[in-house]
Order: structure tokens, then sequence, then C-alpha cells
């Protein structure tokens, strides 16, 4: 006997996060990440009230599937501090970092992580900036490369335990 699963392509939007997505957020927050690496709800509520202009959510029929966030920064990588100070913020800072691109597990593999990294991108862009920057996983390095990002090697982060590596996207000049 043979399953063949139909995938049926969601339709969605992009837009700026508002302070009534808190709940939702932190909901998907802590579905795609571990607890010691996942934002709590009171870090979600301080970067929505300190960069919503660089807090983007992806959302199908009223509800939130996925999200992309981080600060502007003169840094070419994160520290630490930057994920629970969002004084760390630098609103015509030099790079646009990503703190986290969630989408929820039902609604991966559909294109809405690449669409929402896109987004992100095309606005640091449109801001001036000069790339972005991220620390992600060994496995996944190679997703971020596709983007053109490059790794820069093993990241001084150590949130939540887990060993980062840096990467950055620099635009040309």
């Amino acid at each position: 006997l043979i399953e063949i699963k139909e995938k049926i392509f969601m339709t969605y939007t992009i837009r700026p996060v508002r302070p009534s997505d808190l709940a939702a957020v932190t909901g998907v927050e802590a579905v795609c990440f571990p607890a010691a690496e996942a934002a709590t709800e009171d870090s979600l509520k301080a970067r929505i009230a300190a960069f919503p202009e660089c807090f983007f959510v992806a959302e199908s029929d009223g509800t939130i599937i996925g999200f992309i966030n981080g600060c502007a920064t003169d840094s070419e990588t994160i520290h630490d501090e930057m994920y629970e100070n969002s004084a760390c913020h630098k609103p015509d800072g030099a790079y646009q970092s990503i703190f986290g691109l969630d989408v929820i597990p039902d609604c991966r593999f559909q294109g809405i992580a690449a669409a929402l990294m896109n987004h992100m991108i095309e606005d640091a862009k449109k801001k001036g900036r000069k790339g972005l920057i991220l620390t992600c996983k060994d496995r996944l390095i190679h997703y971020y490369a596709k983007f053109g990002y490059k790794n820069m090697g093993v990241s001084e982060s150590v949130h939540g335990g887990a060993v980062w590596y840096d990467m950055i996207l620099k635009f040309e000049a």
C-alpha cells in the first residue's frame, strides 16, 4: 500500500509585527526552539517595542505561522547580550541582525522561511544597511548560504548552550 500525500500550499502575507501579536509569536517561538534557546515572552515584548520595523510575521487566515526578527547594529557578529537587551538596537545600524527565523512545523517546506528571509534582506537594502548577520547551527549553514551568507566560523555566542556559527551577508557596494 502506497500512501500519496498531496502538498497543499497555503496562502499567507508578510507584514510588520504588532503589539497584539505577542502571544502568537511567543507560541511560535516555543514550538520552534528548545526552551534554553527560545526567546521569552518578556524578551519578545521588548523586541516588538524596541524594533518593530525589524520584526515581520507571516500570517495565514488570521494565524501567525512564522516570523523573523533582529535588531540593527554596527557589529558584524551577534553577541549574546543582543538577544536579551533590546537597547542594543541601533536604528541606523550598518547591519540587520537575525535573531530568529521561525515557521511552525505544519507549515514548513513551503518557502515561508525563505520568503521571510528575502523580505528582511530587501528591507535591509531599502534602509541602506551594509548587510545582514546571524548565527546558526552547523546543519543550517548550507541553507543560509543559499541567500548569499558566508560562514565566518564558530561564534563566540554560547546562547542556550549550543555551538553557533557566525554568518554574514554583505551587500555589494
